[in-house]
């Protein structure tokens, strides 16, 4: 969410300035609460003097507390630690809905063929359609219009809502998603309908939507079928599952004090929990990329560095009951963790279990 509020900022500044609307090409530093541009800013000047200008706008506007300029023209935007800490309050108000924003807003998307891609014949027909699918419904996410046959637009239909559950479980049916097979019609005999009987529509639809474009698809069932976090499609919805273990946890180990809960005075940041708030606030921008790039893979292998920075984020060493920095504690963080996947596993139209 926070890299959305960084492309606004951008985008006022550069409105400010004079100059028509441009896509600053957000990317990760690696240093939490860093977003750097990776476009330089020009306008028939030379870029650098007119990123500096931007740069002095965008310096101490809102939770921005420094913007620098690198190279010929870049601009590198560093978030105050305040605004970190209110991640997860805001990804827990706005649900999974998180995920959304208006990056792609007035930008045309085909609307894919319906079906379902796990009744194809083939893995490359499938990975094929449930790309097309996965494309739209991110760009949906991310504001994109559909053009209809006829020349009219309109806005692609949003994801149905995901209902979290008091446990935190997240259950939502697509169109074209796999449904069970009715009774006394076994699904037809393919290398893919054995696959999805084996390890579960879930993890097919998982592999598949990670299955990278121009490659031979390649998936053993055995292999995805695995409950070990070294398995990308057990890996993700585990880490669902641990989120949701660690609200339940959180929300009956708290320490109290007279019946408050004992925030720290002066708490530090863990590390872990410094990267699971910077993977979090790029799920928006994570989505609009995938879908401007036609690349579902891309949010897919996202989803799994979110994951890994949510279970390494709540199984730490000395990670302390209350806030790693000011303003969050464990169970917030739990729930923004357990919020931004069921978002990021509702889009990709996979199951996002409180319990595994």
């Amino acid at each position: 969410m926070i890299s959305s509020d960084v492309r606004h900022a951008i985008a006022r500044a550069i409105a400010d300035e004079g100059l028509g609307p441009a896509d600053p090409g957000l990317r990760p530093t690696g240093a939490p609460g860093q977003y750097a541009s990776s476009v330089a800013f020009a306008s028939g000047e030379q870029p650098r003097p007119l990123a500096a200008r931007v740069a002095a706008r965008l310096e101490g506007a809102g939770d921005i507390a420094r913007a620098e300029v690198t190279g010929p023209g870049f601009i590198t935007v560093t978030v105050t630690p305040e605004a970190l800490a209110a991640l997860p309050g805001r990804i827990v108000a706005a649900g999974v809905a998180c995920a959304a924003s208006v990056a792609l807003r007035g930008v045309p998307i085909q609307t894919p063929p319906a079906g379902d891609p796990l009744a194809e014949a083939t893995w490359e027909k499938a990975r094929a359609a449930l790309a097309a699918q996965l494309t739209a419904r991110l760009a949906a996410a991310a504001g994109a219009t559909a053009a209809l046959p006829e020349g009219v637009e309109r806005t692609v239909s949003s994801p149905p809502p995901l209902q979290l559950a008091p446990g935190g479980g997240a259950t939502v049916r697509y169109p074209g998603q796999r449904q069970a097979p009715a009774a006394g019609r076994p699904p037809q005999e393919t290398d893919l309908a054995r696959a999805v009987a084996y390890a579960g529509a879930d993890a097919v639809r998982f592999s598949l939507a990670r299955a990278a474009p121009g490659r031979p698809v390649g998936i053993d069932r055995q292999l995805i079928a695995r409950h070990v976090l070294g398995n990308p499609a057990y890996a993700v919805r585990y880490a669902h599952a641990r989120a949701a273990s660690g609200v339940r946890w959180a929300a009956n180990s708290r320490p109290t004090t007279l019946g408050r809960p004992a925030v720290p005075q002066h708490p530090l940041a863990h590390q872990a929990e410094l990267v699971l708030l910077d993977a979090l606030s790029w799920l928006p921008e994570r989505v609009a990329m995938a879908a401007r790039r036609g690349r579902p893979d891309e949010f897919a292998r996202y989803l799994e560095e979110l994951a890994s920075a949510t279970v390494a984020a709540l199984i730490c060493v000395g990670y302390p009951a209350n806030a790693g920095v000011p303003g969050t504690d464990r169970l917030s963080m739990a729930k923004a963790a357990r919020t931004g996947l069921a978002a990021g596993l509702g889009l990709l139209g996979v199951d996002a279990p409180d319990r595994l």
